[in-house]
């Protein structure tokens, strides 16, 4: 990657080169990872960039050879709400959530050109800041996830709006298991809409920069990454989107491991065994919430599915396996949360309700 102009104490970075307001996101030893301060210093930016005639278009980055953005900042947001009081979970807990929420729909609304470089990890928060924009350009190097259901959260940042609307039942796949995705499957689903190499992506970033862009609607971004993308190769998704299909079809949750087990009996390449040793290990609450949440955004605008995901976010914040998912996985490392309830069984459908209820004036409305 080219650095020029980097300046190493800063989280984001923002310059225009030519008719391209280019983003960077500049915390590599953190894999890019997104705080609260870089979603301040982001938004207001944006808004001024739709709004400028002299930037036709935006690029975004990430810094460093590993990722473009590992998600955001969560183990900060565990802090906070482990220092807050009981009841008051502190106070950002509350912003993070709405804020990032906030950007996203501002990427998924924009006026002009958006274009991700998602050469690296892409996970969480990551994914939230380059799926909703026009164009999305993998790499050698891409992997893409939502990994929430293993620490005690929900696929957020937009995920119940894309995620059913890919093909057949693959979103919810991603959804429950956090299955990472390498670049040809993200081509194949839609979550990339470019495959360029890695060692021609700095080229290809020179070239957006130099592009003519005329106006209508993105056709000048279009050509200049045609010129670099090439195909990305077969992607093992599209070969088990018949079985995803199948086993994922089920009306809840207990209904797909059922299908799995099922399979699993029968199988002789041991994947849905697979399938069902990762499901085991994910918190029961969040698969359920999920998998109810991914139901209702096929049906809804992006807006709504932002307010029905900022309720989701508080009603996480207000209870038990964000705090233990963080604790086992990021800060411990011993990944052996005890999740609460521990069983699938034990997850009502009260308690999933819960998860949905209008928070009243302090709903995220647009």
């Amino acid at each position: 990657m080219d650095d020029r102009g980097m300046d190493e104490t800063a989280e984001i970075l923002f310059e225009q080169r030519g008719a391209v307001g280019l983003v960077t996101l500049n915390r590599p030893k953190a894999l890019n990872s997104l705080t609260l301060e870089m979603i301040r210093a982001f938004q207001p930016k944006l808004d001024a960039w739709a709004r400028d005639p002299s930037v036709s278009a935006v690029v975004i980055r990430g810094a460093g050879e590993k990722a473009f953005c590992a998600g955001g900042d969560v183990r900060a947001v565990w802090q906070a709400g482990k220092d807050g009081a009981e009841g008051e979970r502190g106070e950002l807990t509350k912003q993070f959530f709405r804020e990032e929420y906030v950007l996203n729909r501002t990427i998924f609304r924009f006026p002009k050109p958006y274009i991700a470089l998602i050469d690296g990890i892409t996970m969480g928060g990551g994914v939230g800041l380059s799926v909703h924009g026009m164009i999305r350009v993998a790499g050698d190097r891409t992997m893409v996830a939502m990994p929430e259901t293993a620490i005690g959260l929900f696929p957020d940042v937009g995920g119940s709006y894309f995620l059913p609307r890919l093909p057949g039942k693959a979103g919810l796949y991603l959804a429950l298991t956090g299955h990472r995705v390498k670049a040809p499957d993200a081509r194949y689903l839609g979550i990339a809409t470019h495959y360029v190499p890695s060692d021609r992506q700095q080229e290809l970033l020179e070239a957006l920069c130099a592009a003519e862009y005329p106006g209508d609607g993105g056709s000048g971004a279009e050509a200049a990454v045609n010129r670099f993308a090439v195909f990305a190769g077969g992607a093992e998704l599209h070969r088990r989107q018949e079985r995803i299909d199948r086993l994922f079809s089920g009306e809840s949750v207990e209904a797909i491991l059922r299908a799995l087990e099922t399979e699993a009996g029968a199988e002789e390449d041991g994947w849905a065994a697979e399938q069902l040793d990762i499901l085991s290990k994910r918190s029961p609450t969040s698969m359920k919430v999920a998998f109810e949440q991914l139901r209702r955004g096929a049906n809804l605008t992006f807006e709504d599915c932002m307010t029905m995901e900022y309720r989701l976010s508080q009603a996480a914040m207000a209870g038990h396996d964000f705090y233990e998912g963080i604790r086992a996985v990021l800060v411990d490392k011993d990944h052996a949360p005890t999740w609460r309830p521990a069983a699938l069984a034990d997850v009502d459908s009260a308690l999933v309700e819960s998860h949905f209820k209008s928070l009243g004036e302090r709903d995220l409305t647009f």
